[in-house]
C-alpha cells in the first residue's frame, strides 16, 4: 500500500469529499459561466470601468438596497470558490495563511478569465470592481469556513485513529508481562 503524503485525507470518505468537492465546483463554475459570458441585447452599454473603486461609488451613490443587491452580488458570485477549492485539494494540515492566499490568487484568477472573456461578449462590459468584490468574497468565505471545517476534521480524523487503536489492542489482547526474576547467586 502506498505511503499518504502527509497531511490529505485519507479513505474512503476522502475520495468522496474531493470528488463531490470537484464535481460542485464543476457545476459552480459552469453556472457562473453562463450567468456571466451570456451576450445581452441591450441597445447601448456603458464604457469599460477600468478604474477600482469607481463602480463601487456609483453603487453607494444610487442609495443603501441598490448599492447593497449589487455589491451583495459582486461579493456572492464566486464566494463557492473559496470553500470549494481547499475541499478539491483535501489538505487538513496547512498554514491557514498560505491556504488564504492560495485560494484568493485562484478566485482572482478566475475572476480575471472571466473578465477578460467579457470583452468579447456582446453587451458585457468588464469592470475591475467586479474583479476586487469577486476576490474578496472567495477570502471571504475561505477565510470564515475552511479553517473551522479543518480543524472540525482534523479532530474526527483523530478520534476515529484512537478508537481504531483502541479495537485493535481489545481484539489481541494485552501483551503478557512476565515477572521478574532476579539473579542467581
Amino acid at each position: 500500500m502506498p505511503a499518504e503524503r502527509p497531511g490529505l485525507i485519507g479513505g474512503s470518505a476522502a475520495v468522496r469529499l474531493r470528488v463531490t468537492g470537484g464535481l460542485l465546483l464543476v457545476a459552480h463554475l459552469a453556472f457562473v459561466a453562463w450567468l456571466t459570458l451570456r451576450p445581452l441585447d441591450v441597445p447601448w452599454v456603458q464604457p469599460p470601468n477600468l478604474r477600482p473603486f469607481a463602480g463601487i461609488r456609483a453603487d453607494l451613490a444610487l442609495g443603501w438596497p441598490v448599492a447593497a443587491h449589487r455589491i451583495g452580488e459582486a461579493v456572492a458570485l464566486l464566494a463557492p470558490l473559496g470553500v470549494l477549492l481547499p475541499m478539491t485539494h483535501g489538505r487538513l494540515s496547512v498554514s491557514p495563511l498560505a491556504s488564504l492566499v492560495r485560494t484568493a490568487l485562484a478566485g482572482a484568477l478566475v475572476s480575471l478569465g472571466i473578465l477578460l472573456l467579457q470583452t468579447g461578449v456582446p453587451g458585457r462590459v468588464p469592470d475591475i470592481d467586479a474583479l476586487l468584490l469577486n476576490t474578496a468574497g472567495v477570502a471571504l468565505a475561505h477565510a470564515t469556513v475552511v479553517p473551522a471545517a479543518r480543524v472540525w476534521l482534523r479532530r474526527r480524523s483523530e478520534r476515529r485513529e484512537h478508537a481504531a487503536r483502541r479495537q485493535e489492542e481489545a481484539t489481541q489482547g494485552r501483551t503478557p508481562t512476565f515477572p521478574r526474576v532476579g539473579i542467581a547467586p
